[in-house]
């Protein structure tokens, strides 16, 4: 990555190190600056680098697990490609419109994660299972802990530097990675691949891989599994693919129940809205509470509606931001989802008033807050890129239907009876009892199964 008549310019790593291509795209600040270059490889090039990745061993477990170290250190802390840390942190915040303080601890967690990649595949691994076919107890006969395939491709996301925390897990395990960075925000992984190389992986390991879709279509074809971002159009169209690991809407939810008085955790309320900005798929898209939800709904509000808007390199920064005519855009969506439908849905703070010029031709995104009479499913799982969220009441009649379809619930209740009935819900991913964000995660705790729980499988084994 260099930089080039003013841009940064971003180069695919393939098997034979850097390469700019002809085909560059031009990505911008969410106030419309061009500030950056995006080569962009053809099909064939991706089919080249994965047919070499599937060419190559694995590198021993103790050398992967070096390098992983290593590699956390250098992306924190080297000037990597031109930019210092805080140089690519400043930068992703502008083109993703990720407030400053967030992309950057969003970034230093990614680095958390590079390192613990090799902990955190092992809460995944079965008891009963050996890692490698050489420990002794394979002698007796049992089970062998191995990989499904050899290449993993990731379709990253671009709403922060965070997701790429993630697919270093596959490392962990010895499969090589290609990573297709999101033009939203392709800085992440062109930082982190390129520290994984400085740190002791071969450029057949790790490869970085901007394309269009048709390139992107063969980076799925290739490899052997896949794990792709998106919306509900995404995931319908993999959702009969077993190879491809599909993150879609997160649908987060609060479900407080009668016995519980919601002011004592209004706080874990409101972080889960607008923690992180509100931009990711653990955000709180709806509370749902079992009484009258109109002085809690008035009470998010209030609180939501002090948060200032500012410019996304403002360290006090807390709302993303988007260029006029995208929140613009997301305003009118809103609007017109918050009116669809049969009555029942009062703006306490609505459509009109998310769009917050800050200068230099973006806007920053103010909460939105609805409040509805009755759980209509639908609005409760529309979720957008910025703190939105519906306010409805629940009843034990309404069961399960509309807490249904969700990554996270966080459960306020003393009801043991209704944690075994969330646990139970195949369509929530994960439960939070009491005073935990929907944001929250931990190496240990998985995100929507562990990773491990696709890329890995059993195989008996026994041996003399």
């Amino acid at each position: 990555m260099t930089l080039t008549a003013g841009l940064v310019c971003i180069d695919a790593l393939g098997p034979d190190g850097e390469y700019r291509t002809r085909n560059r795209e031009v990505i911008a600040t969410t106030g419309g600056e061009p500030v950056a270059e995006l080569s962009i490889v053809p099909p064939l090039y991706v089919s080249r680098t994965i047919g070499a990745q599937r060419k190559v061993r694995a590198l021993p477990a103790t050398q992967r697990e070096a390098a992983l170290a290593q590699a956390a250190q250098v992306f924190s802390t080297r000037a990597i490609a031109g930019l210092d840390f805080e140089a690519y942190v400043g930068l992703a915040s502008r083109i993703s419109g990720l407030p400053i303080a967030i992309a950057r601890a969003g970034a230093h967690s990614v680095a958390d994660a590079v390192a613990a990649a090799v902990d955190a595949v092992r809460p995944a691994q079965p008891v009963g299972a050996a890692r490698d076919w050489n420990d002794d107890g394979t002698r007796r006969g049992g089970a062998v802990w191995t990989r499904r395939g050899e290449v993993f491709a990731v379709h990253a996301a671009g709403n922060g530097p965070g997701v790429h925390g993630l697919w270093p897990q596959a490392l962990a395990l010895g499969y090589r990675v290609a990573v297709r960075p999101s033009r939203r925000e392709p800085l992440t992984a062109h930082r982190l691949v390129t520290a994984l190389r400085q740190a002791g992986f071969r450029a057949e390991d790790a490869a970085y891989l901007p394309t269009d879709h048709h390139g992107a279509d063969e980076i799925i074809r290739s490899a052997d599994i896949a794990m792709v971002y998106g919306g509900q159009a995404v995931v319908d169209k993999y959702a009969h693919d077993p190879a491809v690991l599909v993150n879609g809407p997160g649908r987060a939810k609060i479900l407080i129940t009668a016995d519980r008085d919601w002011r004592d955790y209004l706080d874990v309320i409101l972080d889960s809205i607008a923690g992180l900005g509100g931009m990711a798929c653990v955000n709180t898209t709806a509370v749902l509470y079992e009484g009258d939800p109109a002085p809690l709904a008035r009470a998010i509000a209030e609180r939501l509606a002090a948060i200032e808007p500012l410019p996304t390199e403002d360290e006090r920064a807390i709302l993303p931001t988007q260029s006029l005519d995208k929140a613009r855009a997301l305003a009118s969506y809103l609007a017109a989802k918050a009116g669809a439908g049969s009555g029942g849905t009062t703006p306490l703070l609505g459509a009109d008033q998310i769009v917050a010029p800050v200068g230099s031709g973006f806007a920053a995104l103010r909460p939105a807050v609805h409040l509805l009479a009755e759980p209509d499913v639908d609005k409760l799982n529309i979720e957008l890129p910025f703190p939105c969220v519906w306010v409805s009441p629940w009843s034990r009649a309404a069961g399960m239907e509309p807490l249904r379809r969700s990554l996270v619930v966080t459960a306020i209740t003393g009801d043991d009876n209704l944690i075994d009935d969330l646990l139970a819900e195949p369509t929530i991913g994960n439960l939070y009892c009491g005073r935990y964000p929907t944001w929250y995660g931990a190496p240990h705790i998985p995100h929507d199964g562990f990773l491990a729980d696709a890329l890995m499988r059993n195989k008996g084994f026994i041996r003399d």
